[in-house]
């Protein structure tokens, strides 16, 4: 009895210890999104809510480009300056290559089919983990693939030959190379920078989350827009540092992975069901959604089915395994 009870109040001690190690800890957290932006009141919000109500851990946060731009989020985590950050695997196409596999037209039609296959191979022990996250010393806590991208711009959008020429704004190398099988010119650069692009003529249109136009104030610049086509999609990871992980109390990080699951989970929910009304949001503020002729949408269709195997192709030949990651995307689309 009295062993039971020595073993039980060390029990309680040890985790009255780790509670209130987690208590002590703050942890900062940058974003390049605007205040207020549904990836973070879906994903972000949530996760920091959840791991604060189950260990006391505080957090710092930093949207809107305060630590960095877009493009330095991922060294923000690897050096130390934040130790949790919003990762847009386009924005840093040249460290995490193999993380655009989410963002090809492959074949799913929701934010939740392509975030669930995404989760399957990037969580920690995934294909895409074990071949690219693991190697550059970092883990992701929560993850969402936005429905596919459409095309807005600034002209009139009436059939794919419209497309042609335009200056389309498109991150990544699989949109770009969709983009200029189309014959459109693409031109990298981040979020962030659409509006000024687009109002000083830059370019004329963007591949775009549709959840995003309203976000970054895009409605007065845009024109037409595409609808039920697929470009492409954009993949967001929320990142820390595995020695930053390994550092914290057994407990926090419990509670961080599970708070990042359950907002993965709850990110592509809301993304999806907030869909609809984004677009007619756009339509009152004067975008015209086009349907594309069906000949189009059938060449299409057929053109963005070649850019995976493109794209893989091109990493197996840089010694990447695009093939693999690739396959084991598929393979946990299908299983959705």
């Amino acid at each position: 009895m009295k062993l039971r009870t020595s073993l039980t109040a060390a029990l309680m001690l040890t985790a009255s210890s780790m509670a209130t190690h987690a208590q002590d800890v703050t942890l900062r957290v940058a974003d390049s999104l605007p205040v207020g932006h549904y990836m973070t009141k879906g994903v972000l919000e949530p996760l920091m809510a959840a791991a604060q109500e189950s260990t006391g851990v505080t957090f710092q946060h930093f949207p809107a480009e305060q630590l960095g731009k877009a493009k330095d989020m991922l060294s923000l985590v690897q050096t130390g300056v934040a130790d949790i950050a919003y990762v847009g695997a386009s924005y840093v196409a040249d460290k995490l290559p193999l993380s655009s596999v989410g963002e090809l037209p492959e074949a799913f039609e929701t934010s939740c089919q392509g975030t669930k296959a995404f989760w399957e191979i990037a969580k920690p022990g995934g294909t895409l983990d074990q071949a690219e996250y693991a190697p550059e010393g970092v883990r992701v806590l929560a993850v969402l693939v936005l429905p596919p991208y459409q095309l807005y711009s600034a002209k009139d959008i009436t059939d794919l030959a419209s497309i042609s020429g335009q200056k389309i704004r498109a991150t990544g190398a699989a949109k770009q190379l969709a983009l200029s099988k189309l014959g459109a010119v693409p031109v990298a650069m981040s979020a962030p920078e659409t509006r000024e692009a687009l109002s000083r003529g830059t370019v004329d249109g963007i591949a775009f989350a549709t959840g995003s136009i309203r976000a970054y104030d895009l409605v007065p610049h845009l024109k037409t827009s595409t609808t039920g086509a697929n470009f492409g999609s954009f993949v967001a990871t929320w990142m820390i540092a595995q020695s930053k992980f390994d550092s914290l109390s057994p407990e926090l990080q419990t509670a961080l992975t599970e708070a990042g699951e359950a907002a993965t989970l709850n990110g592509c929910t809301e993304t999806d069901a907030a869909t609809d009304g984004e677009v007619q949001a756009m339509k009152d503020g004067g975008i015209t959604f086009v349907q594309l002729p069906e000949a189009d949408m059938a060449s299409l269709t057929q053109t963005m089915g070649s850019i995976g195997d493109e794209w893989a192709a091109e990493l197996d030949g840089r010694n990447r395994p695009g093939t693999e990651v690739l396959n084991a995307f598929r393979a946990a689309l299908k299983a959705e």
